[in-house]
């Protein structure tokens, strides 16, 4: 109604702006804390939640049970909450806003759920305002008077869009639900009838559903490359920990110490157990094949295949719980990638994701005895400018100063001449030749010239790029 007429009633009103966009979040985090009572659940704006509890419901005692439960919880936390199950998404939104019926059994037959659809209004169609009253001037107040009328005429007066939903009301048709994050395939949980307020009791717990989960896994043949705990509180919190794996990981052991680590950061940060966490999840968010390996027939490859594998596995375990304590983010391996300009041949990944499709091939750090060119072993982020002298415009320089310090050439190979991405590069882009020398006191330099002499720089400029 009005503010005017309001406070006409009630003069004490207190009136607040809507914050719609507060409004969102707060209706995101309450369908976080729903996925305690199945993965699958999404937002149904402004005010809606939607929830796929099929081969869920009977954790918690049947559908009617688990209905109850989701009312009383949402209560205990300060919520008016309206709650009703049904086959269809479209059927169960209209019966928890419309309808004082709240459980249609999964059975019902398609006369039954066109019966119960026709005795709602034609409010839960959402139409606009115009098209509600022009339904309402022609008599259709309920989904039964659109039902028993040709199909025709309705449509062409409604539009698709309205008849579609009504085929999803009656359940003619199944509308999807869009969860905010999607299910693992692989998942173990734990609930307890009194929150886990100690941290050790929350480890234990966690390496028991790695246990859970490895079984799973290793029962599928597949390895867990990106994990997922999450913590649902008792009074509606709920905490996520995530962790990546540099190769399929179905260990317990390991899996349980990555999220010691992800914990212990959490607990740095301030771990708030409040009345404690009631449901334990862990799930596997991205997997990958697994097999078994293979162990060789011969007792001399045995031991050296043992020592590379396990080797590779201590490499492997040090990059994992770096991530699990840094971030999977900060943890970063160089990978190469299709380009001739030095510093864009490899790019930064997160050492815990896959590696990319196509590995292209990377020139040695030493000349090799094919002639390929030189890779110092240590490439600058930005090539430092130097003061240089040569004799001949495209040689290399007799001396040059770096750093504040002078270097006399003593050996050197080149040039090797590198144009710029003409297809990407900017319009000043200059070709390079790139030298690879010595000085007297046998430091080995990777050094280039940037810009041909009287063609694109009247006085072209050196740097250093590399070290050896």
């Amino acid at each position: 109604m009005a503010v005017a007429d309001a406070r006409a009633m009630r003069p004490a009103l207190r009136l607040a702006e809507a914050d719609l966009r507060a409004d969102a979040e707060l209706l995101g985090r309450i369908a976080d804390w729903c996925r305690r009572f199945t993965p699958l659940a999404a937002t149904d704006p402004p005010d809606g939640l939607l929830m796929d509890v099929s081969g869920a419901a009977h954790l918690f005692g049947g559908e009617a049970a688990l209905l109850a439960e989701v009312e009383r919880r949402l209560a205990a936390q300060g919520f008016a909450a309206r709650a009703a199950i049904a086959p269809g998404p479209a059927l169960t939104r209209a019966l928890a806003r419309f309808s004082r019926l709240r459980h249609v059994a999964e059975g019902a037959t398609r006369e039954e759920l066109e019966a119960i659809a026709a005795g709602l209004p034609v409010a839960a169609l959402d139409l606009d305002e115009t098209a509600r009253h022009r339904l309402d001037r022609a008599g259709l107040r309920s989904l039964g008077d659109l039902l028993a009328r040709p199909r025709a005429p309705l449509t062409a007066r409604l539009g698709t869009e309205t008849m579609a939903r009504l085929d999803a009301i009656a359940c003619r048709r199944r509308e999807p639900i869009s969860p905010r994050f999607e299910a693992p395939d692989f998942m173990a949980e734990r609930r307890f009838p009194d929150g886990l307020t100690r941290q050790e009791d929350i480890e234990r717990t966690l390496a028991a559903l790695a246990r859970e989960l490895c079984l799973l896994l290793e029962r599928h043949g597949v390895g867990a490359r990106a994990l997922e705990a999450v913590f649902y509180r008792v009074d509606g919190a709920v905490a996520h920990i995530e962790t990546g794996t540099s190769r399929p990981l179905r260990d317990p052991e390991t899996i349980a110490l990555l999220l010691r680590e992800r914990l212990a950061v959490l607990a740095e940060e301030g771990l708030d157990t409040g009345y404690g966490y009631d449901v334990l999840r862990l799930g596997a968010a991205r997997v990958e094949r697994c097999d078994a390996p293979q162990a060789d027939l011969g007792v001399e490859k045995i031991d050296l295949a043992g020592r590379e594998s396990e080797s590779g596995a201590r490499l492997d375990d040090l990059v994992d719980r770096l991530g699990a304590r840094l971030g999977p983010r900060r943890v970063l391996r160089l990978y190469p990638q299709a380009s001739h300009i030095p510093e864009l041949a490899v790019a930064l990944r997160p050492a815990c994701a896959p590696a990319p499709a196509t590995a292209e091939t990377v020139p040695p750090a030493y000349p090799r005895e094919s002639g390929a060119p030189a890779r110092p072993l240590r490439l600058f982020e930005r090539p430092e400018p130097i003061e240089a002298a040569a004799l001949t415009p495209d040689g290399p320089p007799l001396r040059f100063r770096w750093r504040r310090r002078l270097h006399e050439l003593a050996a050197y190979e080149g040039p090797e001449r590198i144009a710029p991405q003409w297809w990407s590069a900017p319009a000043d882009a200059a070709t390079r030749d790139y030298f690879y020398v010595e000085d007297r006191e046998g430091r080995r330099l990777w050094l280039f010239r940037e810009g041909l002499v009287g063609r694109e720089s009247a006085q072209p400029r050196w740097f250093v790029h590399g070290l050896f």
